[in-house]
């Protein structure tokens, strides 16, 4: 299958150097700056390196793209119109959900197929082994693709924007939890606490991640007065051991409106669809 990459940062060659490895024909990369490692692989493989998408996409049928996220929109407005019918374009940044369903929207206008393709790994670690989530009327074949390129992937929609939204969401969780250990790590080594803390985790270890969060938001209603003590006093126990709470004065804020919720009106418990309604409902107001 002849390839167009359009991008070529550590993604665009990664996906670049998979495809070709995996028997694509590279027509070309597009990259206004390129790195080194760009041109070394363009000269190895005989490539042009272009500074923008033209004509020299004409004969792609399929095209990567792995520029940034804020990009993304304009450069496939600026590639499609170079396109040939039938052409799948495949859109491996981190863009706005909205801008990934108006590039589907443009590329079904000309006739031409799209996929939003996000990745949930970190590429300079695992290649393109690398955990991917696809959807976008061509998710199916754009998955093909990239599973023969050794890529674990798993179609999360036909609605282009819902890969990257699971990605968001995903990093929700991921980038908070990670910013929570930062802050708990470093408290728990000044107390000389970090090995026993993670003994005292260990039901979160072996519980499953899925009932530990839905059986947190089904009890933080609730519970939302006393856990507020809680951190409250959490983050006075981290600056008297020299630790400056970031995250923590958020989780703080958090719970506070709960509570404030709670003064205003009555939760009756149920299940976890009626904790994020109740939630929720302020916000639709």
């Amino acid at each position: 299958m002849k390839t167009a990459i359009l991008g070529g940062g550590v993604v665009g060659l990664c996906y670049a150097q998979a495809l070709a490895d995996a028997g694509h024909t590279l027509s070309g990369i597009c990259d206004p700056q390129p790195a080194a490692a760009l041109q070394t692989f363009a000269q190895v493989h005989g490539l042009a390196i272009h500074p923008a998408p033209g004509p020299w996409l004409d004969d792609a049928e399929l095209v990567i793209s792995a520029v940034f996220g804020t990009l993304a929109l304009e450069v496939m407005r600026a590639a499609l119109p170079h396109l040939r019918s039938g052409a799948l374009y495949v859109d491996m940044s981190t863009a706005d959900p909205a801008d990934m369903r108006e590039a589907e929207a443009l590329a079904h206008a000309r006739g031409q197929r799209f996929a939003d393709v996000a990745i949930t790994g970190a590429v300079n670690l695992s290649g393109a082994r690398t955990p991917l989530l696809c959807a976008g009327d061509g998710a199916t074949q754009a998955a093909q693709v990239l599973a023969a390129c050794g890529a674990p992937v798993r179609v999360v929609g036909s609605r282009a924007g819902d890969a990257v939204s699971l990605k968001l969401l995903r990093s929700i969780f991921t980038k908070g939890m990670e910013a929570l250990a930062v802050e708990c790590l470093l408290t728990a080594e000044s107390k000389g606490l970090r090995q026993e803390l993670h003994a005292v985790l260990s039901d979160i270890d072996e519980g499953c991640l899925r009932e530990t969060m839905e059986s947190m938001v089904r009890t933080h209603i609730a519970h939302a007065p006393r856990r507020l003590n809680e951190v409250i006093e959490a983050q006075r126990q981290m600056r008297l051991t020299g630790v400056e709470p970031v995250v923590l004065p958020g989780v703080q804020q958090r719970f506070e409106k709960t509570v404030a919720m709670l003064s205003a009106r009555a939760f009756d418990g149920g299940n976890t669809a009626a904790a994020l309604a109740w939630l929720a409902a302020p916000d639709k107001a």
